[in-house]
């Protein structure tokens, strides 16, 4: 899909994720939040925003992905939806055997592209379902809403931390309107706490990924499943606009 080739001409996405996940091992996420400074967490997770939403070079945006889909499938939706699920499902499927094929000689290596690449692709998908759904990713609201999918069922505690509450019509766009700050930046942080524990949940996985060959197939099983949760919560937080 063109991202690991993104990734190997522009390595500070790596740099960062590598950074990130030094500071969920010791803690300094917490007190670079208590002294102002923005974590490398923080920045990960707006760099894998506006890289899934946007696009970068010859990586489609999230709205490019939502109009080939609704070209193919134009008065299906739910076929288009199904198609960029598939997209996505298989893209990060790839990522996560090759990340594991190597075992522990190649793990330290991949990883930190791995975690970044899901989570791209994670947004972009999210951020086409709601296009394809009736949404506008030029919606601060939106893009925050996009953020807070990737953390599967935990996604209404994110929105509830900076009240948001579901889509339900024009009060939930009067309540962004009071919000007194930026919600994606908001949600950013909200977000990393939470990541904070899926970091820990792959370490623990990392002992099956460092058998080769078959740290290949658990990668793969592994991103293909969060991946599934992460669509599901997409379907659910993004209802059809009437």
């Amino acid at each position: 899909m063109g991202l690991f080739g993104l990734l190997r001409k522009d390595d500070s996405a790596t740099r960062v994720t590598r950074k990130a996940m030094r500071e969920v091992r010791s803690g300094a996420v917490e007190s670079d939040e208590q002294n102002g400074v923005e974590s490398a967490l923080q920045s990960m997770v707006e760099a894998f925003r506006e890289i899934g939403l946007n696009g970068k070079l010859k990586y489609s945006s999230a709205d490019e992905i939502a109009r080939r889909a609704t070209k193919r499938f134009p008065k299906n939706h739910k076929k288009a939806i199904r198609r960029v699920v598939r997209q996505h499902r298989r893209g990060v499927t790839a990522a996560g055997f090759l990340t594991g094929l190597g075992g522990l000689f190649t793990l330290p290596f991949l990883l930190p592209a791995n975690i970044f690449e899901f989570y791209v692709q994670a947004t972009r998908m999210v951020g086409a379902i709601a296009v394809i759904r009736g949404y506008d990713l030029d919606d601060e609201e939106i893009r925050s809403r996009v953020l807070a999918a990737l953390v599967g069922e935990e996604s209404e505690d994110v929105l509830a931390s900076i009240g948001l509450g579901p889509i339900t019509g024009a009060a939930t766009r009067q309540i962004a309107k009071r919000v007194p700050f930026s919600p994606s930046s908001a949600v950013a942080r909200a977000l990393g706490g939470r990541m904070l524990r899926r970091f820990g949940l792959r370490s623990v996985r990392l002992f099956g990924k460092a058998i080769p060959g078959l740290g290949g197939l658990i990668g793969a099983w592994a991103d293909r499943r969060m991946l599934k949760k992460i669509a599901r919560t997409a379907k659910d937080g993004f209802p059809p606009v009437s």
